[in-house]
Formats: structure tokens, sequence, C-alpha cells
């Protein structure tokens, strides 16, 4: 296994970050650090429909993972180089049929194509019942019935799965102007973080979760480069079932694997200091770095009265001045 020092990038999800706030558009600045150090970060960074931002050297990890790790509760214990996660897809039982089929047959081509392991999926005994909208300029939502996502969830664990991909029904497509001009809040993220939190918190297992609407057309309209990635793609479960099949697994003993210690530095947007993770991460001594990347929401570092934030104009200024020591 390769042996990088550890940087992390948190971009929030559901604030419209102007980078990273959209379909993927921040694979490009894991990647751009990953080609120096191991990158921790999130799903919403990388993931972009039926392409991911996703490689050996991302640690793709669940917001509420990411906080807990930052917290100090937790250690994340990397796959060695030839291991990877048996995976289980959850399925919303109110996905119509034709729906579903898509998405059954994504998970047949990401086997064939791509060798994951990815043996079983459940249908939900219940419909979820997914309830979404933006709130104080922050995308959010509730969930009608979260138990019957957690008992799908047991028995793919009980048949051996190792991490878990989730797929609600959101039914009709979300027209947002702004979010398809690449300049607002991503009207879905919040409540998918939602889904997503509530499972890594009750069963300790890499999660992501996907979309699925009651059209799969692919459309045919020019949109920004930020949202491209949705408008190419049928079904947006490849990219975390891409990120789920390396995905670090969860050490809350912390006996083993990598902890907020060996994080060389946390970089976030300058106004995104109100999270979980920066907060901790801060009180816990670890270096954060903060770049210009406006958000509609969020806390800058003053507003909360902490003065040895460095910020930076670009992630390439961040990275530079990293590989340099100039921070």
């Amino acid at each position: 296994m390769k042996h990088k020092e550890i940087v992390a990038i948190s971009i929030p999800t559901g604030i419209g970050a102007e980078i990273g706030g959209f379909a993927g558009d921040g694979g490009k600045i894991a990647k751009m650090f990953s080609k120096h150090f191991s990158v921790l970060t999130h799903p919403n960074v990388v993931n972009g429909g039926i392409l991911s931002g996703i490689n050996s050297d991302i640690l793709y990890t669940e917001g509420f993972i990411f906080d807990e790790f930052f917290k100090g509760n937790l250690n994340l214990v990397e796959l060695n180089e030839y291991e990877e996660n048996t995976i289980g897809v959850i399925f919303d039982k109110s996905i119509p049929y034709d729906i579903l089929s898509v998405h059954i047959n994504t998970i047949n081509a990401m086997r064939e194509v791509k060798g994951l392991n990815i043996p079983y999926y459940e249908i939900t005994d219940d419909e979820v019942g997914i309830e979404f909208y933006i709130k104080n300029g922050i995308s959010t939502g509730t969930i009608k019935n979260e138990k019957t996502l957690f008992n799908s969830a047991k028995k793919l664990l009980n048949k051996g799965c190792s991490a878990i991909g989730v797929v609600c029904y959101f039914r009709d497509d979300i027209t947002n102007e702004d979010y398809e001009n690449g300049v607002g809040i991503d009207p879905i993220a919040g409540i998918e973080a939602v889904i997503s939190h509530y499972l890594s918190k009750e069963l300790n297992v890499p999660i992501a979760h996907a979309p699925a609407f009651s059209k799969i057309e692919i459309s045919k309209t020019v949109t920004n480069s930020k949202v491209a990635s949705e408008n190419i793609s049928s079904t947006y479960l490849p990219c975390i079932l891409e990120g789920l099949n390396r995905a670090p697994k969860i050490d809350r003993t912390r006996n083993k694997g990598i902890s907020y210690k060996d994080i060389k530095a946390l970089i976030i947007p300058y106004r995104a200091f109100g999270g979980i993770a920066p907060l901790c991460a801060h009180k816990n001594g670890v270096k954060i770095l903060s770049v210009k990347n406006e958000t509609f929401s969020g806390i800058s570092c003053e507003e909360v009265l902490i003065s040895d934030i460095i910020m930076y104009n670009s992630y390439k200024d961040c990275l530079d001045a990293i590989l340099k020591g100039n921070f």
C-alpha cells in the first residue's frame, strides 16, 4: 500500500459552493491534491452521476463519519491494495418498476465492466417518503419512514455486505434554473445528507445515497458544465458504487487505522467554518486552511472569533503553500 501524507477536503453539501456544490465538480480539486497526498473527502465532492472523481488516493467518507472522525470518536482503516468492499444496495419500495429496472441494469453493468462486488440488493418493505426543500439558504428535508431503510440495511449486513448504497425515490425531476446555470443550491443535496447521516450513525459502515427520479431521459439541453454530469446520467448510482468500492472501514475502538492526528491540514471554503468537522478539527489542533470558494450561506472564521485560519485565493494556491510548507 502507498503511504502518503493525508489532507482532508470538505465542501459542505447543500450550501451552494461555487466549486464543489454541484455535480461532481469538486472532483478535479480532489484529484489535484491526490497527486501529492492521500485525500480524505466526502461523497458529494466527487459524485457525478455516471461519472466519478474518485481514485485510489481518495478516501471516500460519508459526511457524518467525516464529522465523527474529526471529533476523535473513530479512526478510518484504509483497505489494502487488493481489498474491496462487498456492496449492498437498498431501493425505495416507491420506485416504479421501469425505473428500478434501469438501476438493476446499472448494478449488473458495474459488476461486469468494473468488476465491483455487488451481490445483493433489498427493496424496502415500505415506502421511504422523501420530502426536500431549501430553508434559510440551505438544502434540507425529511424522511417519513427511516425504519424501513434501517431494516433493509440490516438484512444486507447480515448477508455479509460491508458497504451500502441507498436509492430513494424523489419522483419528478427538480427544475431549478439557478442550479442549472451553475450558481444555485442543489435542491436535493441536503436530504441526501440526512439519509446517509442517519444510516451511518446507526450502522457504522460506509454509506452513500443516489436519487431515483420518475424520468430517466438524457437531457438534450446544454447546461452549465458544473451540472453536465447529471444531464448525461440516466441514474446517479455508478458514482456511489465506485466510491463505496474501496471506502475505508470505520474503527470505533480507535485501535488501528488513521486518526485526525494524521491529517496534515483540513481545507474548507472560507465561509464554511460553522460545521462540526472544522470546529472539532480546530479544537483538536488540526491545521485548517480556507479557500475563496463562495457559498450561499455559512459562517466565516471571523464570525466565530478564530484568527489563525489562513485564506487562499484558489485551491491551487492552497496546494502550493502546503507543498512548500508555507502554512
